[in-house]
């Protein structure tokens, strides 16, 4: 049964004046507050504006959806805001108006770094010419949470996005000092302590991660074949392998300072400033608080040490897998299995992540690439397999894509798409043309990957919880393995089955994910009510998806939580199986051990998935 939702309002005065305050109380299954233009002294028609620009606190890093209710329907944007903290948010309206055409997969399209908070662009779009009223939404909020609103005005320029508070908010750990931290005699005594408890599993694994006591036929790579109706991975050795790992393992986590000096008690040294990678670029502008505290843990031997230590918890914990954008220096170990996402010519540019894929020019870019990132690896035992991409933004996009390419200068694609409509210009004809240019990305890559690695798996493209059938298709030519990102709290069973009766191929889970709101960040995707629901979580998820014959693996999403204040793009999530101090989440580690165990049973049919739910609240 859920509670009602319990709205309070506290008006100092009538009219909405920047000394008042407008205080609202949220709890229960979904909590929503609305104003009307006219208790905001607003317009209705916002046409002559750029800005909408709110000062607000929020006890809750939760997300909460801005909402702005229009004659022609509603307007939505996703706000994760700095907890405890008084920011101002100046919001271009076209974010409400017209879908993003920046990025290169779904993150990059979708989120916005501020400097007290982050934004995530959701849409319906549409014009702000009959707004109506302006609103907030806040789902499943943990607890009894409050949202303070002293300001909404609009403007033509923007006044800056900006943190409204006179002190620091991050300690010289990088942890959020309105909420549980550790002093440093805390770090060192769980330091030792984790050092001292961290010993081998019994999983029943061989050296690769297999499982020992089955046999198939060994090649020397990583390859999947199935095993009375089940998809399995089969290692070099020949024993059948299923996939668990944790996406991003890697000694950083920085966050950008620009227009936030102040919310920095210390800030790291300049020579631990993270270097760049998915979601943004390296140097000034950005530091790192967990290298900081590997340096404090393990002194200046502190990247090797990380890296073994990494090692052994993946050893302890029963993950076999080094996830997408792990640290090279742990593929070096030879310890653990590990995947490589392709980084080809033209990913970061292009229309949404489309590069100009009908260009001679492209083509050999990308041969030469693959051919530099495979030179190294063809010959590894220890690779799993190639992601080409993550998360296409296009399903959904075509007719953004196609206007993009008519409107930029003169490209091979262009001159194609022309062609192509020449026969016939219609929203279905558009659409087509993006699926088209789809098979030639991936006959391109894919047939570069072959021609410079013939021994390791293609992994595909980690799709965004969907794929058209047109995408599955042109997969089912092309790849090895279908891998796509599931956010739920169970394997999405519909999809995965839609999917697999077009492709026919073994699927693998890239991310997934669930956090707990607190310590200053947002729950991520998928909240759960406590840090040892997320091990529950864990086991309900994961052993669903062993339980899917076709299923070969699922990697978590990420291994260490993301920055209190943002990564690059602004996302904060509470999503790690370790924290900014280097240890653990002890019930999230209970629960993978648990289901780690059982694994091969479910998987083989002899076992029932866990039946137990985690709560969200």
């Amino acid at each position: 049964m859920y509670r009602s939702v319990v709205l309070t309002l506290a008006l100092a005065a009538m009219g909405f004046a920047a000394a008042d305050t407008r205080t609202v109380v949220l709890e229960g299954a979904r909590a929503e507050q609305k104003w009307t233009v006219q208790e905001l002294e607003l317009p209705a028609d916002w046409a002559g504006y750029g800005y909408l620009v709110l000062e607000f606190r929020s006890s809750s890093p939760q997300r909460f959806q801005l909402r702005l209710y229009t004659a022609g329907g509603v307007r939505n944007a996703g706000i994760n805001p700095f907890a405890g903290a008084w920011v101002r948010a100046a919001l271009p309206l076209a974010i409400f108006q017209g879908q993003s055409r920046q990025g290169m997969d779904m993150a990059s399209v979708a989120n916005r770094s501020r400097a007290g908070y982050y934004l995530n662009l959701q849409g319906p779009y549409g014009p702000l010419n009959a707004v109506e009223a302006v609103g907030i939404v806040m789902q499943t909020p943990l607890g009894r949470q409050t949202f303070e609103l002293r300001s909404v005005k609009l403007a033509k320029e923007s006044p800056g996005d900006a943190v409204l508070e006179t002190k620091p908010l991050v300690d010289e750990f990088g942890q959020w000092m309105n909420s549980d931290r550790r002093t440093p005699a805390d770090l060192k005594r769980e330091w030792a302590r984790e050092t001292e408890t961290t010993k081998p599993g019994d999983f029943g694994y061989c050296r690769y991660g297999g499982f020992a006591k089955t046999k198939a036929r060994a090649t020397g790579f990583f390859r999947t074949e199935k095993v009375d109706g089940k998809w399995w991975f089969v290692d070099p050795d020949g024993h059948l392998f299923f996939s668990t790992g944790a996406d991003s393992m890697r000694a950083e986590n920085g966050t950008r300072t620009e227009g936030r000096e102040g919310v920095f008690a210390a800030m790291p040294p300049a020579e631990l400033r993270p270097a760049g990678r998915r979601g943004g670029g390296a140097g000034g502008g950005m530091v790192a608080f967990y290298p900081w505290n590997l340096l404090r843990r393990y002194g200046a031997e502190w990247r090797a040490r990380w890296a073994q230590g990494a090692m052994d918890r993946m050893s302890a914990w029963g993950l076999n897998t080094i996830g997408n954008w792990g640290d090279p220096a742990l593929f070096a170990l030879h310890e653990k299995a590990y995947v490589v996402q392709l980084s080809v010519m033209g990913m970061n540019g292009g229309w949404l992540g489309l590069p100009d894929v009908f260009s001679a020019e492209w083509a050999a870019g990308v041969d030469a690439g693959v051919a530099g990132q495979c030179g190294a690896r063809k010959d590894d035992p220890w690779l799993l397999g190639y992601f080409m991409a993550n998360e296409p933004p296009w399903p959904g996009n075509e007719q953004v894509i196609v206007d993009m390419i008519l409107k930029a200068p003169e490209t091979a694609t262009q001159r194609e798409l022309k062609s192509w409509l020449a026969e016939q210009d219609t929203p279905e004809r558009r659409k087509a043309f993006v699926y088209h240019a789809f098979e030639k990305y991936v006959a391109v890559i894919a047939g570069a990957l072959k021609r410079h690695d013939p021994n390791h798996l293609n992994l595909g493209m980690r799709f965004g919880g969907d794929a058209p059938a047109e995408m599955v298709r042109t997969a089912k030519a092309w790849f090895d393995v279908f891998s796509l990102n599931n956010y739920d709290y169970a394997p999405n069973q519909a999809r995965i089955e839609r999917i697999y009766a077009e492709a026919g191929l073994p699927m693998l889970i890239g991310e997934f994910h669930f956090g707990v709101p607190g310590r200053g960040m947002s729950p991520g995707l998928r909240q759960v009510a406590t840090q040892e629901e997320r091990g529950v979580a864990y086991r309900y998820y994961m052993e669903r998806v062993a339980a899917f014959p076709a299923m070969v693996g699922a990697h978590w999403f990420e291994w260490l939580d993301e920055p209190v204040t943002g990564r690059m793009d602004g996302e904060n999530y509470n999503i790690g199986m370790v924290d900014v101090t280097d240890l653990p989440y002890e019930g999230m580690v209970r629960g993978m051990v648990e289901t780690h165990r059982r694994l091969f049973d479910v998987h083989s049919g002899k076992d029932a998935p866990a039946e137990r739910r985690a709560r969200v609240q």
